[in-house]
């Protein structure tokens, strides 16, 4: 389980500004997704949790340990991973090493192979690719996953996945959710505006203004976004 509590953050760039106000939350649930308006804080939460940024005030606990003061590398050993909006390039790398890395250990060819085929990638034609710029934002991102996967930490949490990626790719992406929901072990936390996305989800949380403002089912959320007036209409745009 993680717990968040009376987490804040602040920013003082010429004009203090509260990016979160004392955020309380428990996490339980096997996939949650985090959506609200842009600007609301949601990324910044996400950061947070991973350790990338550090709150003003408050406290973290995974499965009863406080992590507050763990930087990103040791969240990443105490079983946290993050996956960026837009995926790292690692020039000189493969695939293959790529995953091999982020199990943390040897891995028999067999092995990347199913994990590169969870997410929809065709193992003979990518296990062997270079990761560089001849890979798509949709590929990358699966491969992203991928390694979230070979790793089988305790919480995975993805920043907005559908960000720069075609019709094509954020159908193929919405199905390997779908078949995580379905079978990674751990919890997986989304920040995501997608109707679709959030479907697939078991908790939604709407953070507004810095706030955690609702925390429910989908059926119990996605009615408020749809039918709620101004910037949380917004929400529930579809890709067409």
């Amino acid at each position: 389980m993680l717990e968040l509590r009376d987490i804040s953050y602040e920013v003082d760039d010429g004009e203090h500004r509260e990016i979160l106000k004392n955020i309380n939350l428990k996490i339980d649930d096997h996939f949650v997704a985090v959506t609200g308006p842009n600007g609301g804080g949601k990324s910044t939460l996400a950061k947070i949790i991973a350790g990338i940024i550090t709150p003003a005030s408050g406290q973290i606990f995974l499965d009863g340990t406080d992590i507050t003061g763990m930087n990103i590398t040791e969240r990443a050993k105490a079983g946290i991973s993050y996956a960026f909006q837009q995926p790292v390039h690692f020039k000189g790398l493969t695939v293959k090493d790529l995953i091999t890395l982020a199990a943390g250990r040897p891995m028999k060819i067999s092995e990347i192979c199913d994990i590169l085929s969870e997410v929809g990638l065709c193992a003979r034609e990518y296990i062997d690719r270079e990761i560089n710029n001849s890979l798509s934002g949709g590929e990358l991102k699966r491969i992203e996953i991928a390694m979230v996967t070979a790793r089988g930490t305790k919480l995975s949490i993805f920043d907005e996945p559908e960000a720069g990626i075609d019709l094509w790719s954020f159908n193929s992406l919405i199905h390997v959710f779908e078949r995580m929901h379905q079978e990674i072990n751990g919890m997986i936390l989304i920040i995501s505006h997608q109707e679709r996305i959030l479907n697939v989800a078991d908790k939604i949380v709407l953070v507004n203004d810095g706030e955690v403002s609702a925390v429910g089912t989908k059926d119990e959320i996605l009615p408020m976004l749809l039918n709620a007036e101004g910037s949380c209409k917004t929400l529930m745009d579809k890709t067409k």
